[in-house]
């Protein structure tokens, strides 16, 4: 019985609830999901999700977010950013994917970012292979156009 309990508040996520103001910097080892207001920095290791009633200033960062009510600010996933049929984000956004349901607001910038090649280097338009590599590509086929 004891054992339960520990294993579930191991898992257990932070909750600012409805009708909570909160401000500050926050940095989370697993999720937040935020139900009331929240201004300040969020860093998140596991997911953020703003709820319907959710209210927040602020530049978030983590590894997926669900926004179903407003966040004014910066939003950095290393995952998938979701809007819902309620949510709105104004302001800036950079995702590996990015989900708006019918419905949903987004009023600033957004930035796809793939995930990283093996190389580090980044992918050249329409293609698997790094940007370098297709570069001297180029090169060598116009040299030996030339010659």
């Amino acid at each position: 019985m004891f054992k339960d309990h520990k294993q579930r508040l191991s898992s257990m996520e932070t909750l600012i609830g409805q009708g909570t103001k909160a401000e500050g910097k926050f940095h989370c080892e697993t999720g937040i999901r935020i139900e009331g207001e929240y201004h300040g920095d969020i860093e998140c290791k596991g997911d953020v999700i703003v709820g319907e009633y959710g209210v927040c200033k602020s530049s978030i960062s983590a590894q997926d977010v669900t926004i179903a009510g407003v966040v004014y600010g910066e939003v950095h996933t290393r995952g998938v950013l979701t809007i819902t049929a309620s949510g709105q984000l104004h302001g800036s956004t950079t995702a590996h994917s990015l989900v708006i349901q019918e419905g949903g607001v987004l009023n600033g910038t957004c930035l796809m970012e793939k995930p990283s090649v093996s190389s580090g280097a980044p992918l050249a338009p329409n293609t698997d292979k790094p940007r370098a590599e297709q570069e001297s590509k180029g090169k060598d086929k116009k040299a030996l156009q030339a010659g």
